[in-house]
């Protein structure tokens, strides 16, 4: 079949020298955007056109080469070329800094909103929405301070944008581990075992173990020894001790910004914006959750712990009653195993990387209407030899020619300086030029799985597909997003919105039929066992409790950090001793004896806290509740049901956040959302939100 030529991609052949004449470059041209602008405009003769208008188009051409050259401090295998993209990313962020401070401009656009105030511009909603954001974010940004306090306003911000880059730096290029015997890692499967360095000298005989999750996951998981266990916990917790300060202080910064706001907290500065308003509700929310799911914590425990005693016995190994947090993950996973004969190593055999890959881009296909045309011939264009290169295109109706929808890339395999988790990274945004003609947006999978080896190709265990399914479920939101504004484009929501479309799409590694067509053992090509996919999903909600406790203690702990009772108190708190404290009050899972509060830096490798989720971890569970919604709504009699494909795909994902998020959700739902959905998914009963 013949496509239509697809626009230009994003390029990626920037030396390190370009990468910060970039920088330069987009710098120079938007200030030279505003100066115009202040210089020949005052507030008397402001108007959409002339003030809002120009600002806006810049922004949308900024977002064609910033988020590039902003990615290769996360992917490329160039220690120079990620300097330059972190540098770039200062200079830019110490540039957006000042142009969010710039009174001249914000006087211009107080002047703009009061006329719209006094009478409604005839405008598209979503360039209204653009005005009113834009005039909340000068606000927000210190705009009304005065001087002395704006400049304290500014000053806060450019090291705020340092600390978070500086701590993102050091996590990334962490590279620590430890030295174990073959022995020492018994259980360990064999195909990981033999991935790891060989030690000579004095470590002849021994293994080197990163902190890195292809390497972390299966020891944590499959090692029986538990003193390895510990060792490895121990030294995942304190592998990048660095950051501690760094915390600290951005800690002190943000509650010492919020307050020159007005606000009483950080947390209740960043609410204000989002679906959950204050933190009160927040609390609420996450209270209650404990309280409904602590009981059916006790009783997962209470069973791990007969598993551990008995497992134990079988080792000649005493047990002391307790059950530690590097318990978890071995015994989680020998319960699956003994009780639902749930093999994740057998499991994953059904589950090679390049025909899951294949199986879900087709799961996609026919629920949105796309079609996803890998590129291999000399026009592709990518970071590392690794990714690889999409064109999406909308689907063939009739006669009509076929319609291009966006770029995707796919990363997907551990290297040296490459970021350790898995993300969606917009690469370029989706919006309407002046001329009317559409720019189209660019959308990166960065995962971490493990590489195929001589004798097996990459085998995806099952929390491995759903962690493909969710980030994917992010660049699909990315690729369908039709706005007219770069700063509304796809995932472009607020933050407790943001994670409903990548959770929902999750449900679809949940069911029988979708499961089946996506297995292909990589020795016989056949599908996975029906026994087999009905004991997985049998086991979507075993040790539940445990694992939504896990992600409690992490969105209490935000709380605690950034919601202080008075002022001055964020001076007193001990991030290490809460982050430690909390977890073993809200996880139920024993920390190591004899060491106290301090035996870990966990707030230190928090990524989240210091990328955007602060004050919002929250979310991903606040989150859940509307994902769970829409799809026993919308898709749980019919997964693969495309009429409801594409009317969420319209009415959700097309929206980004050019309108209310709730606007989205209640058109979607037919009515208000509300926890039903969620509380019966967890078999924990119904309640109102």
């Amino acid at each position: 079949m013949g496509y239509p030529t697809p626009p230009p991609a994003p390029q990626f052949t920037h030396t390190a020298k370009e990468i910060r004449s970039v920088a330069e470059r987009i710098i120079e041209k938007s200030r030279k955007v505003q100066d115009d602008i202040v210089k020949d405009i005052t507030p008397e003769k402001a108007t959409f056109d002339n003030v809002i208008l120009p600002m806006a188009v810049d922004e949308n051409l900024m977002g064609l080469e910033t988020s590039v050259i902003g990615f290769y401090q996360y992917v490329s295998a160039s220690k120079a070329l990620r300097d330059a993209s972190s540098d770039s990313e200062k200079m830019l962020d110490d540039f957006g800094i000042e142009m969010s401070m710039r009174e001249d401009v914000y006087n211009l656009v107080t002047a703009v909103n009061k006329a719209h105030d006094a009478q409604p511009l005839k405008k598209s909603p979503e360039s209204i929405r653009f005005l009113q954001k834009m005039k909340t974010d000068y606000e927000r940004n210190g705009l009304g301070l005065s001087a002395e306090n704006r400049a304290r306003f500014k000053e806060i911000k450019k090291e705020l944008s340092l600390i978070g880059i500086e701590f993102s730096k050091r996590l990334n290029e962490e590279n620590g581990g430890l030295w174990f015997t073959p022995e020492e890692l018994a259980g360990v499967p064999e195909d990981v075992v033999s991935g790891l360095k060989k030690g000579e000298d004095e470590y002849k005989g021994k293994l080197w173990l990163t902190f890195k999750y292809p390497d972390l996951f299966p020891v944590m998981k499959y090692c029986t020894n538990p003193e390895t266990r510990r060792q490895v916990f121990l030294g995942n917790e304190n592998k990048c001790n660095e950051n501690v300060e760094l915390f600290r202080r951005a800690l002190s910064l943000r509650d010492e910004k919020a307050r020159l706001l007005g606000f009483k907290s950080h947390a209740e500065f960043q609410l204000a914006t989002k679906m959950a308003k204050d933190p009160s509700k927040v609390m609420t929310f996450l209270t209650d959750l404990r309280d409904r799911l602590a009981p059916g914590g006790r009783e997962e425990i209470q069973l791990l712990r007969d598993l551990k005693k008995k497992d134990l016995s079988e080792l000649s190994k005493e047990d002391d009653g307790k059950y530690y947090l590097w318990d978890h993950r071995y015994y989680d996973r020998l319960l699956l195993e003994q009780k639902y004969q749930l093999d994740a190593q057998k499991i994953a055999e059904y589950f090679p990387l390049k025909h899951t890959i294949d199986g879900m881009l087709k799961i996609f296909e026919k629920l949105f209407g796309l079609e996803f045309v890998e590129v291999t011939d000399e026009s592709k264009n990518v970071w590392h030899e690794d990714a690889k290169q999409y064109r999406v295109y909308n689907e063939k109706v009739g006669d009509a020619e076929q319609t291009f929808v966006g770029w995707l890339y796919l990363d997907l395999h551990p290297r040296e300086g490459k970021y350790g988790h898995a993300a969606n990274f917009n690469l370029q945004p989706g919006f309407n030029g002046t001329d009317g003609k559409r720019h189209y947006p660019a959308t990166a999978l960065v995962c971490n799985f493990s590489k195929p080896t001589e004798t097996k190709p990459s085998l995806l265990k099952h929390d491995e597909v759903v962690t493909l399914f969710h980030e994917l479920g992010h660049g699909i939101h990315d690729l369908v997003s039709i706005t007219e504004y770069a700063r509304f484009h796809g995932t472009n929501t607020v933050r407790d919105f943001v994670e409903a479309p990548s959770q929902m799409l999750e449900n679809w590694c949940w069911t029988v039929s979708e499961l089946t067509s996506l297995s292909y053992h990589y020795e016989t090509g056949e599908k996975i066992p029906k026994e087999m996919v009905e004991n997985i999903i049998r086991t979507k909600n075993v040790n539940a409790a445990l694992f939504n406790l896990r992600q409690l203690h992490f969105a209490f702990f935000d709380m605690k950090m950034h919601n202080p009772a008075k002022a001055g108190d964020v001076e007193k708190l001990n991030p290490s001793e809460e982050y430690n404290r909390l977890r073993t009050e809200i996880t139920l899972l024993d920390p190591p004896q004899g060491m106290g509060d301090d035996f870990g830096h966990g707030e230190a490798t928090f990524g989240h806290l210091m990328g955007g989720y602060d004050a919002g971890y929250y979310g991903y569970l606040w989150s859940q509740v509307f994902s769970t919604d829409m799809f026993y709504t919308a898709f749980k009699k019919a997964p693969m049901d495309p009429e409801q494909g594409r009317r969420y795909r319209h009415t959700v994902l097309e929206k980004g956040g050019s309108r209310d998020e709730m606007e989205s959700l209640k058109e979607f739902l037919g009515r208000e959302p509300n926890s039903d959905a969620f509380f019966e998914d967890l078999g924990l009963g119904n309640k109102e939100l």
